[in-house]
């Protein structure tokens, strides 16, 4: 038997305002899709912004519905969105923003499993990292750069 121990490497910024230009850009684009999002049962809004090679940015938001778990997280309506409508474009970044109307999200806030098992299917098919930054609607950002940094026993097809 081995021990092996396993590290992430992250970047975590105070705020958004310590973004460089394009991520803080992409991350405000997050926000503003979060205000639309539908989550009149959870009350806990997400929006995900996606940057694509060409330079386009492609929205999503948590999608709710009254029969569970019908429902989609915002970052899969994103990367299904510009799979659907791009399905020739690298995915090279993700921002994504959550906010709760029954208290103040002051930290970051992480893709949930099913999505980052989306996201890790488009890394693979695209053999090509993808950048992911994600906060409360406030505070602390964090940047990974590769999906593998949140999910290092990954599932893609080579296993099948």
């Amino acid at each position: 038997m081995q021990k092996i121990q396993s590290k992430i490497e992250y970047m975590l910024f105070e705020n958004i305002d310590e973004l460089d230009i394009n991520a803080r850009y992409l991350m405000n684009e997050a926000i503003k899709a979060r205000e639309k999002a539908y989550a009149p049962y959870s009350n806990f809004n997400v929006g995900a912004a996606i940057l694509l090679d060409n330079n386009k940015i492609v929205l999503g938001n948590n999608q709710e519905n009254a029969a569970f778990p019908s429902g989609l997280c915002a970052e899969r309506v994103a990367i299904y969105n510009a799979g659907a409508n791009y399905p020739e474009c690298t995915i090279l970044s993700i921002a994504i923003s959550a906010s709760s109307s029954k208290h103040k999200v002051t930290n970051p806030v992480g893709p949930c499993g099913a999505c980052r098992q989306s996201i890790a299917e488009y890394e693979h098919k695209q053999k090509q990292a993808i950048e992911i930054y994600f906060m409360g609607e406030e505070g602390k950002v964090v940047k990974v750069n590769a999906l593998k940094d949140l999910l290092p026993f990954g599932f893609d097809s080579s296993f099948l």
